[in-house]
């Protein structure tokens, strides 16, 4: 039996950090303070360069097409943020739906 269990149909969409950008926190580490939400981006929105300074970032897209440097990333693809790394700018080409761990709290800088 497995000690958590999420449905993601009963958890709420919430703002995010930036416009245009929606968390459905799926759960949350009361002592390390790091969290697994779904975020959902609309498409054309550019979320600028920034760092995580209390967290690790795993961020692995389940839907849309996502530019970074240049470069077209698309379902499947996963990526890795160090805390204090500074990563972005992150444009969503299409609506982009990700599956993202935060191993400590997520501020954003």
């Amino acid at each position: 039996m497995f000690q958590y269990i999420a449905q993601e149909v009963e958890k709420p969409w919430i703002l995010g950090p930036y416009e245009g950008v929606q968390l459905k926190i799926l759960h949350k580490d009361d002592e390390s303070g790091g969290v697994v939400v779904l975020r959902k981006f609309e498409a054309g929105i550019e979320v600028p360069a920034h760092i995580h300074p209390l967290a690790n970032e795993w961020a692995y897209v389940l839907s849309g097409e996502w530019e970074e440097s240049d470069t077209v990333y698309t379902k499947g693809t996963l990526f890795h943020a160090l805390k204090g790394e500074r990563h972005g700018p992150h444009i969503a080409r299409t609506e982009v739906i990700s599956l993202t761990h935060f191993d400590g709290p997520l501020t954003v800088v």
